[in-house]
């Protein structure tokens, strides 16, 4: 750090490792408005907000928000570090966009990309690790992501199968997290020379690898929760040098501090993250490569059971965002509407899980409403945030209602879809999965 830093720096540096880390939120604004979410609570307000993010907010450590706040569960809102939500702040997805997210778990970046790309467009997020890549899959669920894509592949091979698709990639590099060090005493414990070369190394590769799916024109950011020149402008300066089609391209923000001629950020503690680093790379348009603009063709495995038919046109008022259906086995996807071709692609989830053919009826899953918009839905019980059976609804109980409404029906909080249940005799029989409830 100390060559890094200034003398003066390296004072203020350390004297930020005497204070708590920084913690934050940021609104899903897929599912809930920034100014609702702020009429709703009282343990943030406009002055809250970080430099980083237009819906991210710093969080008190006095707070008791948590993961078992109602509109945490409604997937209004995401735990977030603050100064991780600029790399993708600096990619700027915009609706349309066809977006890849190559180190994605636990979803952070993910998830704040698809609320950008407003439901319009593709966010494809991909793990390599397993039981992390299923974690990133629960959290689309729960932020309402229905135009996107998980899988669990390297690198490498999800790269070349999807060659030149991508308008825009995000490479949050796995990487020493010297960063997280506040957070985590474990970063420390973790840390050697020889572990951040390797890293370096690494992060090159994936890098070259993620180049591949890029269209000419398209704009990739590599970012990593560390400090190591080695690890950020090291990597950034390796990258341009082999290969000359690609351009460093302004990060045109003013948060943090600059780097890289000034057209990398940098940022520090001192600065209101735990740290981060991001740069922008063009592919120019002039590059000689491949433009993927394939599309996959729907063929379903079997014809579409009436069954199926019938309770997409009882549940939803316009069925035309449920028309891409394909079905595995007893098992009904929605595909997203922009959709390449998956082989090889060790994909997880294409779009939403909309349920299981029985033997003589439709069963829906929860992914099937907490993606829906509330307006298109035929049958709902909207709660107040402080009405008792919220809190019941969450732990798996049954509720009562006022209600003539027979049959499946959306349970929304605020008007934020959260789940579902089945409607009879007043009693709404809760269909909140058993892993998601609050104990």
């Amino acid at each position: 750090m100390s060559q890094l830093l200034t003398t003066e720096e390296l004072i203020v540096f350390k004297k930020e490792y005497e204070k708590e880390a920084y913690a934050g939120i940021r609104v899903n604004t897929l599912k809930c408005p920034v100014d609702k979410f702020l009429r709703l609570v009282d343990f943030i307000s406009e002055t809250d907000a970080t430099p980083f993010c237009k819906e991210g907010f710093y969080l008190s450590s006095k707070s008791d928000f948590n993961g078992n706040h109602p509109l945490h569960h409604a997937g209004a809102v995401y735990f977030h570090e603050p100064s991780a939500m600029s790399s993708a702040t600096l990619l700027s997805p915009e609706p349309g966009d066809k977006v890849l997210d190559l180190c994605a778990a636990p979803g952070g970046k993910s998830t704040q990309i698809a609320a950008k790309l407003q439901g319009k467009g593709l966010i494809w997020s991909n793990e390599i690790v397993k039981n992390r890549a299923n974690i990133l899959l629960g959290n689309f669920e729960r932020c309402g992501i229905k135009e996107g894509i998980v899988s669990s592949s390297d690198p490498e091979s999800l790269c070349s199968a999807l060659e030149g698709y991508f308008d825009k990639i995000m490479v949050d590099a796995p990487c020493s997290g010297e960063g997280m060090i506040r957070r985590d005493p474990k970063a420390l414990e973790e840390w050697s020379v020889e572990h951040t070369l390797s890293c370096a190394t690494r992060q090159l590769k994936i890098l070259n690898s993620a180049k591949k799916a890029l269209r000419p024109g398209g704009v990739m950011v590599y970012s990593t929760c560390t400090f190591s020149y080695e690890e950020n402008e090291g990597v950034i300066e390796r990258f341009l040098e082999e290969n000359p089609d690609f351009e460093l391209v302004d990060a045109a923000e003013n948060f943090g501090r600059p780097t890289l001629s000034g057209k990398a950020r940098r940022i520090y503690p001192m600065d209101g993250g735990e740290g981060h680093f991001a740069a922008k790379l063009r592919l120019k348009e002039s590059a000689d490569r491949f433009r993927n603009n394939s599309t996959a063709i729907l063929t379903p495995e079997k014809k579409i059971p009436s069954i199926v038919k019938d309770f997409l046109s009882n549940t939803f008022i316009d069925t035309k965002p449920y028309e891409r259906i394909l079905i595995k086995e007893d098992k009904v996807y929605i595909l997203p509407e922009i959709c390449p071709d998956l082989s090889g692609t060790h994909t997880i989830r294409a779009g939403v899980f909309a349920g299981t053919i029985k033997k003589n009826f439709f069963e829906p899953a929860h992914s099937l409403y907490t993606t829906a918009d509330i307006s298109n839905l035929k049958s709902i019980i909207n709660l107040e945030l402080n009405d008792p059976r919220v809190e019941k609804f969450l732990r798996g109980e049954e509720i009562s209602a006022d209600s003539k409404t027979k049959g499946y029906t959306a349970l929304c909080i605020e008007g934020i879809v959260t789940g579902f249940g089945k409607f009879s005799n007043s009693t709404l029989k809760n269909k909140y999965p058993k892993g998601l409830r609050i104990l």
